[in-house]
């Protein structure tokens, strides 16, 4: 006989997030291997825009996602459940290994259970053509254009050649490696106590005077810098190690 909560209410089949969470819950009875299959394409459903309004953007085209959705334990045995709702525990996303938390929240009995889903997102990335040791700088010709998955390290993809192109490498890295967030690090122009040009101007002007740096310049970044006079001055650092000052 159908477990009278798992029997799905006139219309229930098309109710969106309440008749897929009660899919779920019902993973624990006998279900045939059809009804399981369509129960995990319709968690498919519910996670494709949740994915899609979370991808990273900034890449050469758009990234191709699959969703690998797993099942509950079938020994699992759930109290009926009249609201249930999904969760991402702490510390996680949907992207790589993951998982999705459902816990009901009025019933008479609660209970948290865990979906496990496995996230790929495929698209084009600077994938290294050759080795390239620590502390180098990345060059255009380091790296070309191939297709990987985004989501198969937690380190976000540097997805244009402005992201690393004059970039130091945090450590060696190997032909074939997408290059990621956590491989560079900015070029260092000069250390702290370095005499550094500072240069600024504007509309029809260009002033330059040369001070102490009281901080390491990094390529890109701000550094202070102070003056003959003794006026502090913050700049950003330029690739000819200089520092250019907002006017």
């Amino acid at each position: 006989m159908p477990d009278p909560f798992c029997t799905p209410r006139s219309g229930a089949r098309g109710a969106g997030w309440m008749g897929l969470l009660l899919a779920f819950v019902c993973l624990g009875s006998p279900a045939r291997a059809s009804e399981a299959q369509a129960l995990e394409q319709a968690a498919r459903d519910w996670i494709q825009p949740a994915l899609a309004a979370a991808l990273p953007t900034g890449g050469a085209a758009p990234l191709r996602t699959e969703v690998d959705v797993g099942s509950l334990d079938s020994r699992l045995r759930l109290a009926p459940c009249d609201k249930v709702e999904p969760f991402m525990p702490p510390g996680s996303r949907l992207w790589g290994r993951s998982r999705i938390g459902l816990r009901c929240v009025e019933g008479a009995r609660r209970w948290n259970v865990y979906l496990p889903v496995t996230v790929k997102a495929f698209g084009p990335a600077w994938v290294l053509k050759r080795a390239v040791g620590a502390g180098a700088t990345l060059t255009q010709e380091d790296a070309e254009l191939a297709e990987v998955d985004w989501a198969a390290h937690r380190a976000g993809v540097l997805g244009t050649p402005e992201r690393w192109v004059g970039m130091e490498t945090a450590f060696a890295l190997t032909p074939g490696q997408a290059l990621r967030e956590h491989m560079v690090r900015p070029m260092k122009a000069f250390e702290a106590g370095a005499q550094v040009r500072v240069m600024g101007g504007g509309e029809g002007f260009r002033i330059s005077a040369t001070g102490q740096a009281l901080t390491a310049g990094l390529v890109g970044q701000n550094a202070r810098v102070r003056l003959p006079g003794g006026k502090v001055v913050n700049g950003l650092v330029q690739p000819d190690q200089t520092v250019e000052l907002p006017l």
